[in-house]
């Protein structure tokens, strides 16, 4: 591991903690503020709204639609930037499409 993994991620109220989780069957997305030690908001294609939009849950398409659904979900909450965290997974595939989902709708990281 390099430095750059082993350097804390660390999200506050006003800039939280978007966290990704990557299974082989689903992506879970999640707004945490560390400092109250609280999840704000959460997203994934296991909810009944997004996998009924989608055939396979476990596609570009579905992490794009999760990142898309998470992101206006922030703009409803009044926040705007948050601090990416890809759990060390590499940023590309269905990692990267939930941030450009989230970017599309508006969110900086």
């Amino acid at each position: 591991m390099g430095k750059r993994e082993k350097r804390k991620i660390i999200g506050t109220a006003i800039r939280p903690r978007l966290l990704v989780f990557r299974s082989h069957k689903h992506i879970y997305a999640q707004i945490i503020d560390d400092l109250s030690s609280q999840t704000l908001l959460s997203c994934s294609t296991v909810e009944k709204e997004i996998k009924s939009q989608l055939k396979s849950t476990s596609t570009i398409e579905a992490s794009n639609i999760v990142g898309k659904t998470l992101g206006e979900r922030l703009l409803s909450k009044n926040i705007n930037s948050v601090v990416f965290d890809r759990n060390n997974k590499p940023f590309h595939g269905r990692i990267k499409a939930v941030a450009e989902g989230a970017r599309y709708i508006g969110i900086k990281f």
